[in-house]
């Protein structure tokens, strides 16, 4: 073992040939323990010759400034080793490696950084869904991102959500230069930025995507975090892969768990990995210290994908189905799943789906694409991982076919499936768009959104209407154009008094007409012909309005609160091209 020390000294070792060293040892060891049934002091020469070999085969060049470190451990693990603690010694080498790869990332990170990663300045302005006519003040934000091929800046969505002015900094450059926003995908919280200025893109360098890094491997976050102006790296190692939820989209997408901080401003910042970005820093845990998460490769890859085969985002793939796992053996009995079976539960199917089309309540799916799915929901994912199914989902691309073998009634069938980006009955986020809104007779109308519950404040889950936050939640829709439309609130007057007290439920009829959506409801109210109008709401209430009276007072309302209009600019620009075709034919 000496004579691998000294010739460590004549050769450059390398952490990963070392990585490779305690792996031999300790296999040597295991083989030497099996035979004696003892812990030998010393390797046999058979075994120390099988490390020998391996050591040259597996040994790289470094830098050295990393060469001392490693020879100190090296030296440190012999005399352990042949002291007998073999333990101790592959632990503390361990640690040395871990170490040396963080401190090697960090200082080639920083390298990286300075000619790829940039700081965001971001002036956004958000709308106010109880006033949908006004917007909320404007509000300054920064973020971080990196350059990769095309003269493309990646970041995340939420840094550039609701912009109205978006500038970008080089490091070390005083200058900030006027972006555009690209592309943004709020599910899975990336966004594209473009720089037109020749100026700007002198001397910079785009940065290459890498593979998913396994456990404890060591990444480094390189971004603008707040607390200072200059460039930041912060360095950590993997400790999870696995689905999580995005906070910004409320989408379940894979995500790498670092233990590294990810502060305000570090969104969109690289994790770095030797000279390839493995992730984009995107969110913490709250309430927990150094715990940060990065957007792994293959959805960035996805995203980027997307946007450059089809010019625009095109979101991410589902099956449209609520799934319950079958890890009861009754459960699995009562659907006759045979002993060597694995498979999950279908609960519910999107009508929307192409599945709704083959699959039906109360099949089991067993297999996605081939890949067999575990009872709790599960795939194999690399060495000795798993990850719920939902992933290999996500990352096929829109229109194409997927593979699913099911069982039903005891028999098992397979089905071609085409996968969709399905968008939920109650929109998720309404980001970078104006709501929508219709007022007759100071009766606001609005379709439910989740960023209207928002509003509630943080804890809206429990303050906001309890029925409206169920059906927000769980129900799916029934045609592709179907809304949920709320009276959101009643703007006073001697037209709606006693009505009052009608708001935040749905509506459901105008005139006995059951509503598909708010540009529905709006053309029904305007084009009616009866003396009255008839509102059937939520919970057997109901509103009556004189159709000539209530469209003078909504004049009057409009005027005393000082709203531009009647209805939000999409209705005006639906109206108008309703009004254009019913010209046209006639």
């Amino acid at each position: 073992m000496e004579s691998l020390i000294r010739k460590a000294m004549k050769f450059s070792l390398s952490s990963s040939s070392f990585s490779h060293l305690l792996k031999d040892c300790h296999s040597a060891s295991r083989a030497t323990r099996a035979k004696t049934n003892t812990a030998p002091a010393a390797l046999p020469p058979q075994s120390l010759a099988i490390i020998d070999h391996n050591f040259f085969q597996k040994t790289k060049k470094i830098s050295e400034r990393d060469a001392p470190p490693l020879l100190t451990a090296a030296s440190s693990f012999v005399k352990n080793f042949k002291s007998g603690h073999r333990r101790t010694a592959i632990r503390q080498a361990h640690l040395s490696i871990l170490k040396t790869n963080a401190t090697a990332d960090a200082n080639s990170a920083i390298e990286l950084a300075l000619d790829s990663v940039v700081k965001i300045f971001t002036v956004s302005c958000s709308p106010n869904y109880f006033l949908p006519w006004q917007n909320k003040s404007q509000r300054e934000k920064i973020g971080s991102g990196f350059v990769i091929h095309g003269e493309m800046i990646i970041t995340n969505a939420h840094v550039v959500a609701d912009h109205t002015f978006v500038l970008v900094r080089k490091h070390g450059s005083p200058t900030k230069y006027r972006a555009e926003v690209k592309a943004v995908g709020h599910e899975c919280d990336l966004a594209i930025l473009i720089v037109d200025s020749i100026e700007f893109w002198d001397g910079m360098n785009p940065l290459e995507l890498g593979d998913v890094p396994f456990l404890q491997e060591a990444v480094a976050v390189v971004g603008y975090p707040q607390g200072g102006d200059n460039i930041s790296v912060t360095k950590g190692v993997v400790s999870r892969v696995e689905p999580t939820q995005y906070a910004h989209g409320a989408t379940q997408l894979m995500a790498i768990q670092i233990d590294a901080a990810i502060n305000p401003g570090n969104s969109g910042g690289p994790a770095i990995m030797g000279n390839k970005v493995v992730g984009v820093a995107f969110q913490n845990l709250s309430g927990a210290e150094n715990i940060g998460y990065i957007i792994p490769g293959p959805v960035i890859e996805h995203f980027i994908t997307g946007v450059e085969e089809n010019r625009k985002y095109v979101g991410f793939c589902s099956l449209g189905l609520s799934c319950q796992t079958t890890e009861n053996v009754q459960l699995r009995n009562h659907f006759k799943m045979q002993h060597d079976m694995t498979g999950v539960l279908i609960n519910k199917i999107n009508p929307l789906s192409d599945a709704y089309k083959v699959l039906k309540k109360d099949d089991i799916i067993l297999a996605f694409d081939n890949v067999p799915i575990a009872n709790d929901g599960t795939v194999p994912f690399r060495n000795r991982e798993r990850i719920t199914f939902d992933h290999l989902v996500s990352m096929k691309k829109p229109n194409e076919t997927a593979i699913v073998r099911i069982l039903r009634d005891g028999e098992e069938h397979e089905f071609n499936v085409i996968l969709r980006d399905l968008q939920p009955l109650v929109p998720v986020h309404q980001f970078d768009k104006l709501p929508s809104y219709y007022i007759f007779a100071g009766l606001v109308f609005v379709p439910l959104t989740q960023p209207y519950l928002h509003e509630y404040g943080e804890d809206w889950y429990n303050s906001s209407p309890r029925r409206l936050c169920e059906r927000a939640l769980r129900e799916f829709p029934k045609n592709a154009n179907q809304q949920l439309v709320i009276l959101s609130q009643v703007l006073m007057d001697d037209i709606n008094v006693g009505y009052e007290r009608l708001a935040e439920l749905q509506v459901l009829k105008i005139n006995g007409i059951e509503i598909e959506n708010l540009q529905h409801l709006c053309q029904l109210v305007e084009n009616c012909s009866e003396e009255n109008v008839r509102i059937d709401l939520d919970d057997e209430r109901i509103i009556v309005l004189n159709y000539g009276l209530a469209k003078i007072a909504t004049s009057k309302i409009l005027k005393r609160h000082r709203i531009p209009s009647s209805m939000s600019i999409d209705l005006i620009h639906l109206q108008n091209l309703d009004s254009a075709l019913h010209v046209k034919a006639l």
